[in-house]
């Protein structure tokens, strides 16, 4: 069936609105040119979303530069003012954005492990609202939250944890009540992976899996374009993951003698001391990363047995996931996937590529330190513009 005519504008106003998100400030002309549509319909639309608050003249363009033809139109980026977290176990930290994305301020605070809970809470909110009033923002219209643990796909909820301080999960609540924001939760790997497929090294990729490796091991899964959560939230607990090699097996309330055991932060340290790889602790990060890092720069060939033996370890997790979901490229990420580097991601393909019949491209992550930031900003902007993007009828 045809679109009716208030679907047909609402469906023009946003085509045209991603436009001037991805390509900036357009003309009228260059907007009719783009999108296909009539003069006529294009000047409709620019009329409602000037209307509606969303674009503004900001400019103009052409050789003489005057008239209406010549006029710029952009979206008005502080429309709108946006919150991302990355919560550990350790701390928080936050940046706040402007409805296109760019970064107008950014802070972290740390939270010890005897922080109480109230405490703990009070702190990372007042980070959040210092920050955005350093960033000019008068109030939030979106927070999204990346942390680790499972998010309950009925509530949107992070689900009880053993191991994860009280604090995480009291945190969106109360940003909810001090902000009056939209606020969001996602597992830190999932945005990591969000992250990855927008500006990442798997924009080229429909279909990938991203390996976390930092103080725990986790996995995010992206079939056909859409991050895959599970029926209760899931979805890449791969710490669990029987492998050979340990010494037992996970339970349901643990995940020693799992993957954990073989790939988490504390085994990987335990490997570099058996293998005699030595580096000074960093406080921003699990010490295997540190390890693996001093690892890769080591031109004696000291470390090269550590670095096999550890891309052994990891491809033992990675091949039973290819053999489940065959993804065609897997991304290594977290504090001690991007210490590894390109280094860690050849070894781990070459060996995927003797035990397994199912031809993987192994990556390593690009996107430095911020990537749970980063993916986290991406849901806020999207989740707000969804919103925004759909003017009202006038």
């Amino acid at each position: 069936m045809p679109a009716s005519p208030s679907i047909a504008r609402a469906i023009n106003d946003r085509l045209a609105l991603r436009l001037l998100q991805q390509e900036g400030p357009l003309t009228a002309g260059q907007l009719k040119q783009l999108t296909g549509l009539s003069r006529p319909t294009v000047a409709d639309l620019v009329e409602r979303l000037m209307a509606a608050g969303l674009i503004a003249v900001v400019g103009e363009a052409g050789e003489q530069r005057r008239g209406p033809n010549a006029r710029l139109y952009g979206i008005i980026a502080d429309r709108a003012h946006l919150a991302a977290l990355d919560v550990r176990t350790e701390g928080v930290s936050v940046v706040v954005a402007d409805l296109l994305g760019s970064v107008l301020a950014e802070a972290s605070v740390p939270i010890g492990d005897e922080t109480g809970t109230g405490t703990a809470v009070e702190q990372a909110v007042t980070l959040v609202e210092r920050t955005a009033k350093e960033a000019g923002a008068d109030r939030l219209h979106t927070v999204a939250i990346g942390a680790p643990g499972l998010i309950d796909p009925a509530t949107g909820e992070l689900r009880d944890s053993s191991g994860l301080p009280e604090w995480h999960r009291r945190l969106a609540t109360a940003l909810d009540d001090r902000l009056a924001a939209r606020v969001l939760v996602e597992n830190e790997t999932n945005l990591a992976a969000l992250a990855e497929q927008r500006v990442g090294v798997a924009r080229d990729r429909d279909t990938f899996v991203l390996l976390w490796l930092g103080h725990g091991i986790g996995a995010a899964v992206v079939l056909d374009g859409t991050l895959r959560r599970g029926a209760s939230g899931g979805t890449g607990e791969i710490g669990f993951l029987p492998v050979p090699g340990t010494d037992g097996l996970p339970s349901a309330t643990a995940c020693d003698g799992g993957f954990h055991s073989l790939a988490g932060a504390a085994a990987i340290t335990d490997l570099a001391a058996a293998h005699g790889v030595a580096a000074p602790a960093q406080h921003h990060e699990p010490h295997a990363a540190a390890l693996v890092r001093a690892a890769v720069a080591d031109t004696s060939g000291v470390a090269t047995g550590f670095l096999d033996a550890l891309a052994d370890r990891v491809a033992i997790g990675a091949a039973s996931v290819i053999a489940v979901l065959d993804p065609g490229c897997v991304v290594l990420a977290g504090e001690t996937g991007r210490a590894g580097g390109e280094a860690l991601a050849w070894r781990v393909g070459d060996r995927l590529a003797r035990m397994s019949p199912l031809a993987t491209e192994v990556r390593a992550t690009a996107l430095g330190g911020g990537a749970v930031l980063r993916g986290a900003l991406l849901m806020a902007r999207e989740r707000a513009q969804d919103e925004l993007f759909a003017p009202e009828e006038r």
